[in-house]
């Protein structure tokens, strides 16, 4: 029998949620929202490109244009556009 070389880290972090259940909630309303998100308005269910550098760059602008629309949302368009001009 052998264990992976990082267990015992996800053991620690079950540990944690056992203790307080109510992080992994916290977590879900923060963290993951935006994910669902992405993948509802974008489309984006899976990575079209390969190797971790391309699909890094492809999140960052999946998030780029996410936070865009967000902010366009907060502030509209004009008030975005005269930030901008700022």
């Amino acid at each position: 029998m052998s264990r992976w070389e990082h267990e015992s880290v996800l053991e620690a972090m079950q540990s944690r949620l056992d203790q307080a259940p109510e992080m992994m909630r916290i977590r879900r309303q923060t963290v993951e929202h935006p994910f669902g998100t992405l993948k509802s308005w974008m489309g984006a269910t899976h990575f079209l490109t390969r190797t971790i550098d391309r699909v890094s760059t492809e999140m960052s602008l999946h998030v780029l244009a996410y936070n865009f629309k967000r902010v366009l949302k907060l502030l509209g368009s004009n008030a975005l556009m005269t930030a901008m001009k700022a």
